[in-house]
């Protein structure tokens, strides 16, 4: 806490008797000087996180206050788009609450005890509907993460209203949603201005692997490239075909391990003037990081491979465990192994709605990098 970090582990907690799971607390050092004020949790390894230096009379306003504070934040960052993160938990001052706005739907996901407290729960839709007054507000939960802080099994479902999807846009650019299905909270906001710097880019024929619903794809495809995407997911590639109608669109969805297609494509001799690699994070933990680093590592020399010279690479790394300079490093490497020079066109991170935190490091995990192949 002293380096302005926000959480403690349990392990350098001295007691913590007789405090209720979810509730805040008085923090003190153990010359019983008054640190702040913390959200305690009885099951995580991060027993608690900060939340105010001052004592806190008042919990409720002070949510009112942090959650009209993340609004005015988007009011000023966000462009372009009526989907964005409206709250992303520690860089917000709200640990444990993530809110998406996806036009007229909002999606709130809860992390830790105190966030699932009814009364917090409450303060926090209430104070959603007031300021966007949502058709609907839906509930999104992980099952790991309600165990693993021991709350009650509960579905996704609506918390307030009864409308499940609709249509929004970002870049120009239109995507069904639907409320109560997908990955995270739905489509993945925090690549949205990598969308559009991709777009600015890209070429000819584009290879979009681990395309999901079509994010890259369909803004590469407003670029006149002959797009083929790819994912193994055949629900997410289902509503990229949904989403390419929408926008009017041609192009060719691969049902494929991406590991597999890359190396058949490569060996088979296929070339391409744009490859983008948007993986789900492989290093989720410290433990798996030499594992994922040999896994990214393989995915970008495939694609290396395939890239014709003058060509561009967009490469993605969402694993919070890998820095960026590590990722620099395999993307490096990989052209280094394939005998291909490349040229740096942007080293990029998530969008602004995803603020970073410079005293929580954990703020920052997405990685991308755009490239130029000169060979």
């Amino acid at each position: 806490m002293q380096d302005g970090h926000v959480w403690v582990y349990r392990s350098d907690i001295a007691s913590a008797d007789g405090v209720a799971p979810g509730t805040a607390v008085g923090v003190t050092d153990e010359r019983g000087r008054f640190l702040g004020t913390a959200l305690y949790s009885s099951a995580s390894q991060i027993a608690i996180r900060m939340i105010s230096p001052r004592a806190v009379d008042d919990l409720a306003a002070l949510l009112r206050e942090r959650i009209q504070g993340a609004i005015s934040y988007r009011e000023r960052v966000v462009r372009d788009t009526d989907a964005y993160r409206v709250i992303f938990s520690e860089a917000d001052s709200l640990p444990g609450l993530i809110v998406d706005r996806y036009n007229d739907l909002l999606s709130v996901q809860v992390l830790t005890q105190a966030m699932d407290a009814e009364p917090v729960r409450n303060v926090v839709i209430a104070e959603l509907s007031q300021r966007f007054q949502p058709a609907a507000i839906a509930g999104r939960v992980d099952p790991r993460i309600r165990e693993l802080e021991q709350l009650p099994a509960r579905p996704s479902g609506l918390l307030q209203g009864e409308k499940t999807g609709t249509i929004f846009t970002m870049n120009g650019v239109r995507f069904h949603y639907d409320g109560l299905e997908g990955q995270k909270t739905g489509a993945f906001l925090d690549q949205r201005e990598n969308y559009a710097a991709a777009a600015r880019y890209a070429r000819g024929e584009v290879l979009d692997v681990f395309c999901y619903q079509g994010g890259f794809a369909l803004h590469l495809a407003q670029s006149d490239c002959k797009v083929t995407g790819a994912d193994s997911s055949r629900p997410a590639l289902e509503v990229a075909e949904r989403n390419a109608e929408l926008n009017g669109r041609e192009i060719e969805w691969v049902e494929a391990n991406a590991f597999d297609l890359l190396r058949d494509y490569s060996d088979s001799g296929r070339r391409y003037d744009t490859i983008v690699l948007d993986p789900p994070a492989f290093a989720k933990s410290k433990s798996t990081l030499e594992t994922a680093l040999r896994g990214y590592k393989e995915l970008n020399l495939r694609a290396l491979k395939m890239l014709r010279p003058g060509g561009i690479l967009v490469t993605c790394c969402c694993s919070y465990h890998v820095s960026p300079a590590q990722y620099l490093e395999v993307v490096g490497s990989s052209a280094r192994d394939v005998h291909r020079n490349l040229r740096i066109v942007e080293t990029r991170g998530q969008a602004k709605d995803h603020p970073i935190l410079l005293n929580v490091p954990e703020t920052e995990y997405l990685k991308c990098i755009i490239a130029y192949v000169t060979n």
